[in-house]
């Protein structure tokens, strides 16, 4: 199949990549490089299957011609961390949201199967623990600038359904819940590539709050499996499905994991909300996913533990970086 990924040089987006030219699909990546790298697909370059746009998904018509020739379309692009959104949030909405209604009008006129990501940052403040995908949602107001993102991802879901509603356009929306493997950077808040960073060269490491919030790291090539999986699947198409890992652990646990799994001899050090991220910021205390749903539709069930993932993400950076920066503290 011909098929274009929107954000395709991020982290997930470049992943996705990988997997579908490995299965034989012409891939057409376009991204304009805000936040996502070319080192992350550079590899993919000499594949006469790939093809690169350094471009915006805002430009409508060079959209339309993309979203025309393709068979499946995975919009990826989109503003990515907590810091980013606390420092840009003007940006943060106008690209979810205005970059979401090209792409799905295109694909809608086209009649072309889309995916569409959205967030755990939907469920907000809610309390009920697992979120379940027909819980309530609840954001806080609108002056604590954290909630931006999920308010506009939320408006991302309502648009891909009510295009399934109106003309059964085959659309999936998922809810992805911290993603975490190779090539994530720590530059927008990330925490387990901040924490691992900062464990290889024995500095201090960074937890924001006081450590006790929670949360669950699924590993990048569980997630691409139920993403392509989802898509292929009509039994998804009009609906939302939560995916990553529901095995829950504290930032303080993940700190010392970080810290056990490295050898390291970095110790924590806490950082107070308003100093990392400004005034306005909001957390939530625990954010963990019911996969019953994608176990039901399209049979997922995480196969990576969060070793695999800090053990991944290690020996990249070990990779990529000179052993005397990775221990400079030593």
């Amino acid at each position: 199949m011909k098929i274009l990924i929107t954000g395709g040089a991020g982290f997930i987006g470049s992943h996705l990549a990988d997997k579908l030219l490995a299965e034989g699909h012409e891939i057409t990546v376009i991204d304009d490089l805000s936040t996502g790298r070319y080192s992350n697909i550079a590899h993919l370059e000499e594949n006469p299957k790939f093809h690169l746009i350094i471009d915006t998904v805002l430009d409508a018509k060079l959209m339309e011609d993309l979203v025309k020739d393709s068979d499946r379309v995975y919009h990826m692009a989109s503003a990515v961390g907590v810091r980013l959104i606390m420092e840009q949030p003007v940006k943060t909405i106008e690209t979810i949201f205005h970059g979401t209604d090209v792409v799905l009008g295109k694909c809608a006129k086209y009649r072309k199967r889309v995916l569409i990501p959205s967030t755990s940052e939907v469920y907000g403040k809610g309390i009920s623990v697992p979120f379940r995908e027909e819980d309530d949602l609840l954001t806080g107001a609108t002056d604590k600038h954290r909630w931006a993102y999920a308010c506009a991802k939320t408006l991302d879901e309502f648009l891909a359904l009510a295009h399934f509603k109106e003309t059964r356009l085959p659309v999936v929306v998922t809810r992805l819940f911290n993603t975490v493997g190779p090539r994530q950077t720590g530059q927008y808040g990330m925490v387990v590539p901040r924490f691992v960073q900062a464990a290889l060269r024995n500095e201090p490491i960074e937890v924001h709050g006081d450590g006790t919030q929670s949360r669950c790291f699924g590993h990048i090539a569980d997630v691409v499996d139920g993403l392509t999986t989802m898509m292929e699947n009509p039994a998804c198409f009009g609906e939302v499905l939560n995916l990553g890992s529901d095995a829950e652990i504290t930032i303080n646990d993940l700190a010392n994991k970080a810290i056990a799994l490295t050898g390291s001899k970095s110790e924590i050090k806490y950082i107070p909300y308003a100093e990392a991220y400004g005034e306005g910021f909001e957390d939530m205390r625990r954010r963990v996913p019911s996969l019953e749903k994608a176990k039901r539709l399209i049979g997922y069930q995480p196969t990576r533990s969060l070793d695999d993932i800090i053990n991944d993400v290690a020996g990249e950076l070990r990779q990529n970086r000179p052993e005397s920066s990775l221990h400079a503290q030593n």
